[in-house]
């Protein structure tokens, strides 16, 4: 495995950080009528999830599975996050992709009733994505 690729999670994890931070500022400026920088962040949080996926495709394909090394209460608690994140990280995208074409087909009525739910998982996603790296590379760091 190459050197580099020994960051990648480190890189995923700001990734993900950074498309929560997108999505919350905007849903702050649409909330505000602030519709171009709406538009701005949410096409940005969706070029960051897109760079973050095929950076974790990349980190997998040449490392495997990382396995979790804690025990105790830790252990269910991590599977459980882990096992949510992955289940709505796979439904989240169909849910991104039909949100950002009714925008851009200026349906916006249908694209506020289908963001209602894509905003909340997609936010969820992003962040126990940091999570799941936090159990991972922080605070049970493989020997």
């Amino acid at each position: 495995m190459p050197d580099y690729l020994s960051l990648l999670p480190h890189l995923n994890a700001c990734l993900n950080g950074t498309s929560a931070v997108l999505l919350i500022s905007g849903y702050t400026f649409i909330r505000r009528g602030q519709v171009r920088a709406h538009r701005t962040c949410q096409v940005s949080a969706f070029v960051t999830s897109t760079v973050f996926l095929a950076s974790y495709l990349t980190y997998h394909y040449y490392h495997g599975a990382t396995r979790f090394p804690g025990q105790g209460m830790a252990r269910p608690l991590y599977f459980t996050i882990l096992i949510s994140h992955t289940i709505l990280a796979i439904a989240v995208v169909p849910l991104i992709l039909v949100t950002l074409y009714r925008a851009t087909r200026g349906d916006f009525e249908r694209h506020r009733k289908i963001a209602r739910w894509t905003l909340p998982i997609w936010l969820y996603v992003s962040i126990t994505g940091v999570v799941v790296y936090l159990f991972l590379y922080q605070i049970y760091p493989a020997p």
